[in-house]
């Protein structure tokens, strides 16, 4: 069993930066990859990065790429994924969620590969 917890939302204007952290404890070890999912009102939760546990590979969905940078830190009870995001847009705006799963797999980005999610963190970009 195990536990997903995110942090670090909050609101921001356009253009400013923001990291998120996910904390997983308990039984993580046995998973592969660490990702990041979004859902803004009115629209379809979508996967934004995803990062392998063993090699740190990412993978990002085009809108944030050159914005958004996942990372993960390791120690003996806890892995951390966390998500600096840059040059925030407005339409960055959502609830962020967290999760961990198997893999990795080239559809990294739909959420029929993972199995534990975090309760959500809100970020909202707005002048």
């Amino acid at each position: 069993h195990l536990r997903l917890v995110e942090s670090g939302g909050g609101s921001v204007q356009p253009g400013e930066s923001r990291r998120l952290s996910c904390a997983c404890s308990g039984l993580c070890s046995p998973y592969d990859v660490m990702t990041w999912f979004r859902q803004a009102p009115g629209k379809e939760r979508e996967g934004v990065a995803s990062i392998t546990l063993k090699d740190a590979t990412p993978n990002y969905i085009d809108s944030v790429k050159g914005r958004f940078t996942i990372s993960i830190s390791r120690d003996d009870t806890e892995t951390t994924s966390y998500l600096q995001m840059d040059t925030l847009r407005p339409e960055d705006t959502g609830l962020y969620y967290c999760t961990i799963g198997y893999g990795p797999h080239e559809t990294w980005y739909s959420d029929l590969w993972y199995d534990y999610w975090g309760q959500g963190t809100q970020v909202t970009v707005s002048s």
